[in-house]
């Protein structure tokens, strides 16, 4: 986009401006939450090339095997299997881990939407627990008293902004002698005590979605320091064929086009988490101005991908979440809310647990992702600021009408 694309200045002076009320939407295209990261495409093309010259289209080819390869070291681990999507990385290590005889997964409620249909596919029943309401994380304190003789594993979910106590959570695992996997689909680049996330737990599952900071278009993979965890995860993703024993199995091989690309997303990650903290920092000065509204900061010390823009509405934010949501969306900027509703209160074809997580319900109405990821440029953060500004001074009229 050239300069001219973007409004050369905030043009919403009148509630008549507002696209709800009939006016021109501020943004001349949809501005998504997904990151889209599009890595450069002669490096794409040259992955690509050695899968096609070689012929070997589908997976355990030699791209994925280099992929693997590339992401042990960044995770510092023995191993790491790719798989077709994050879902089956998930499902697949529950199922090799859970312990025997048993049937519930502790897990938040506050977290992603399917969560609870993934446990469901490896044939645990989800057992909700709260989250700590500072730093929206599991803790130790929040996962034992979900703890009982039917607990077959705990799944420590990392929030899309900050990341679980994971010391605390490997003592607990370890005392109560019970399995421990991370979802660090929203944590993968970050690091934890100096350690890269990846490397805690039993073993740690990570998306490759398009959305995600690593673009595979879509895929999957677990990573671990557990020779036997790795060797039966590779036999099942390939039709459960590894090995000398059989096993019951599936396809979930990552092929190699979607290799090549997360290869290429890979070459450049440094520089997108440069692109994504200028997003942030951009995102932190212009909210310092506008009353009612707190970024969820990122925090120093540590590495940090700064790929999502978490949004608190305090009690002095005049609007409801939902009104904010409609004018946002309205003006083409697609903020959503923050896994809301939370997974407790979501009906399913089949048994969840949860005891009174108030809390829980408190925090899902209180937060927003906004705009955020390689299609959303500074200076429409800078409008982004501005109409949330225009919301906060006109509140009044905008309840009024909307509401009459």
């Amino acid at each position: 986009m050239t300069a001219s694309d973007y409004p050369p200045s905030f043009d919403k002076a009148r509630l008549s401006d507002l696209a709800i009320f009939g006016g021109r939407p501020l943004f001349a295209r949809y501005l998504s939450t997904s990151n889209l990261v599009r890595p450069d495409i002669e490096r794409f093309l040259e992955y690509s090339r050695t899968m096609y010259e070689g012929r070997c289209y589908t997976g355990g080819g030699p791209l994925v095997r280099l992929l693997e390869t590339r992401l042990a070291e960044v995770h510092r681990v023995k191993h790491c299997v790719a798989l077709s999507g994050g879902l089956w990385a998930v499902v697949l290590t529950l199922k090799c881990l859970a312990l025997p005889g048993r049937s519930e997964v502790v897990m938040p409620s506050l977290t992603y939407r399917k969560l609870a249909d993934i446990a469901c596919w490896a044939g645990l029943i989800p057992r909700f627990c709260e989250v700590d309401p500072e730093t929206l994380t599991m803790t130790a304190a929040t996962v034992e008293p979900h703890i009982n003789e039917d607990t077959a594993l705990i799944l420590g979910v990392h929030p899309t902004v900050g990341r679980c106590p994971v010391d605390e959570l490997v003592d607990l695992a370890r005392r109560r002698a019970l399995p421990l996997v991370f979802d660090s689909v929203e944590a993968a680049g970050d690091t934890y005590g100096g350690k890269p996330i990846g490397c805690f737990g039993d073993a740690e599952c990570f998306s490759m979605h398009a959305s995600k900071l690593l673009n595979g278009f879509e895929g999957g993979l677990v990573t671990t320091d557990n020779a036997a965890l790795a060797a039966r995860l590779s036999g099942t993703r390939d039709f459960g064929s590894d090995g000398p024993h059989r096993m019951v199995g599936m396809n979930s091989k990552l092929n190699e086009v979607h290799a090549a690309m997360a290869l290429a997303c890979l070459d450049d990650l440094d520089a997108q988490m440069e692109r994504n903290r200028a997003r942030y920092e951009r995102y932190r000065s212009v909210l310092r101005a506008v009353d009612g509204v707190r970024l969820l900061e990122f925090g120093e010390g540590e590495r940090r991908t700064y790929k999502n823009i978490v949004v608190e509405l305090l009690d002095g934010w005049p609007l409801s979440r939902e009104d904010t949501l409609a004018i946002f969306h309205a003006e083409k900027a697609m903020a959503r809310p923050y896994y809301s509703p939370p997974l407790h209160l979501v009906k399913t074809s089949y048994p969840t647990r949860a005891g009174d997580l108030r809390q829980t319900e408190r925090l899902a109405k209180k937060f927003m992702l906004l705009p955020c990821g390689e299609l959303v440029h500074e200076a429409e953060i800078e409008q982004m600021g501005a109409l949330l500004g225009f919301m906060h001074r006109h509140a009044a009229d905008i309840k009024a009408r909307l509401h009459p």
